[in-house]
Parts: structure tokens; C-alpha cells; sequence
């Protein structure tokens, strides 16, 4: 799970992510000493939990998940206990962790989210089997055509259209690079330009700001950089 922290004490920053590394499926990829930072992350990023503190100067935790349109799964972290009826008035809210937080009861609460995230992606695949880790219908000349998703390796951004790269056959498609993204698996599918999202799992090498697939060079953006090494098996 990919997660933030936001709290505007370092050193409450600095234990909840300790803590999180005793958790084997958390990912910390940020932390801000203030919501207004965080929302701005939000706005451009996705995460699956944050640890949010209440009481911070200026802008309090409530007040930040009033501005968020489809929260994530929230964790407050707080010294104040008496706020714990108010807290859980949000739905978005799975748990209220009161400082100094010990391992076991963290250990507690991410399990709480960890139940709450699969009742949610089961109920979202009984509702909607449109994605598929396996096969993608695409519309050319008013003929849906199956593209099998593991032997796509490159899709660019054309004005109005997007070109698939197959492993056996290139296809147009009337579409945005957006409205593909949702429907590929995320782990193997990255966005790493404005113009291209590419099959990680098909690179053959990477140098300086590009990286090679198959016999296309394709360039990958500074804000995106990062999240691509994250995915990488690196030795």
C-alpha cells in the first residue's frame, strides 16, 4: 500500500515511518509537515492510505479531508483523544491511533486497513469486470478488436489518438492516454511521459532520462523518473 504521512512534528514523522517499516506491504512515498503541501501531492498523485495528524497550524486534519473530493483510507495519529467521536463521523477514516503510538496496536490498525481495502476492490469486481489483467477491446472501424494486455509494451499519445504497440501488430485507436491508463494493470503498466505509457516488464535498458523497449526509444519525464525506479527490481 502506498501511503503518506502528515504530521508537523518531525519527530512524529520520523516514528510513524519507522513503525511503518514493520509492516510488510507499506510503502511510505511522502510526508509533509503541513496539509496544504499534501493536498497539492494529491492532486497530481494517488496513494492508498495516509497517517494524518489533527491538530496542525493553520489548516487542521478535518479541515484536509474536507477538500479531498474521494479520500483515501485515512489513520489519525493525535495526542488528543477526546477528538475520537468526531474522527469517525468520516467514512474515509479506518482508524484513531493516539500518541505515543505502540507497534502492536499500529500493527492492529493497518490490518483494519488492509480488510477494508479487499472488501473494496471485491465489491468494485463484482460491480465492474470491464478491467482485466489479461484483455483489452478496442474500437477500429466499428469493430471491437481483443488486444491481449500482457504483449502490449508501448502505447503514444497521437493528438486525438493513441497507438498500441503489440508484440505481433500496432492498432490506432480513438482515445487518450488517460482513459487506456485505467484500464491497464498497474503493475505492469507505467505513465512515464505526457505522451507514453509503456510495459515495464518489456525494458531493455535504461540510460539517463530514457529507456529502451523493444526498438523505441522512449523518454521519461524528471517527475516521473522516480516512481519508474521504484518499480524496478533493482540489485
Amino acid at each position: 500500500m502506498k501511503c503518506i504521512i502528515i504530521d508537523d512534528e518531525a519527530t512524529a514523522r520520523t516514528i510513524i515511518r519507522q513503525l511503518c517499516l514493520s509492516a510488510n506491504n507499506l510503502n511510505v512515498v511522502e510526508e509533509f509537515p503541513n496539509a496544504i503541501q499534501a493536498i497539492k501531492y494529491l492532486n497530481k498523485n494517488q496513494v492508498d492510505l495516509i497517517f494524518l495528524d489533527i491538530h496542525m497550524p493553520d489548516f487542521t486534519g478535518f479541515d484536509f479531508i474536507e477538500t479531498l473530493k474521494t479520500p483515501p483510507k485515512i489513520i489519525i495519529t493525535t495526542s488528543d483523544r477526546n477528538l475520537a467521536i468526531e474522527a469517525f463521523e468520516y467514512d474515509c477514516i479506518v482508524d484513531f491511533l493516539v500518541k505515543p503510538i505502540e507497534l502492536p496496536r499500529f500493527l492492529k490498525a493497518i490490518k483494519k486497513v488492509e480488510k477494508t481495502l479487499s472488501k473494496k476492490q471485491i465489491e468494485s469486481t463484482s460491480v465492474n469486470e470491464e478491467k482485466s489483467d489479461h484483455e483489452l477491446y478496442v474500437n477500429i472501424d466499428r469493430r471491437l478488436i481483443k488486444i491481449d494486455i500482457p504483449s502490449i509494451y508501448l502505447i503514444e499519445a497521437k493528438g486525438d489518438y493513441i497507438q498500441v504497440k503489440t508484440e505481433t501488430k500496432n492498432y490506432i485507436v480513438h482515445s487518450t492516454l488517460k482513459k487506456i491508463e485505467d484500464k491497464l494493470p498497474e503493475n505492469s503498466f507505467l505513465k512515464v511521459h505526457r505522451s507514453y505509457i509503456i510495459n515495464i516488464k518489456k525494458i531493455i535498458d535504461i540510460e539517463d532520462n530514457s529507456v529502451l523497449i523493444k526498438k523505441d526509444i522512449i523518454p521519461v519525464s524528471r517527475s516521473n523518473r522516480p516512481e519508474l525506479m521504484k518499480r524496478l527490481n533493482l540489485l
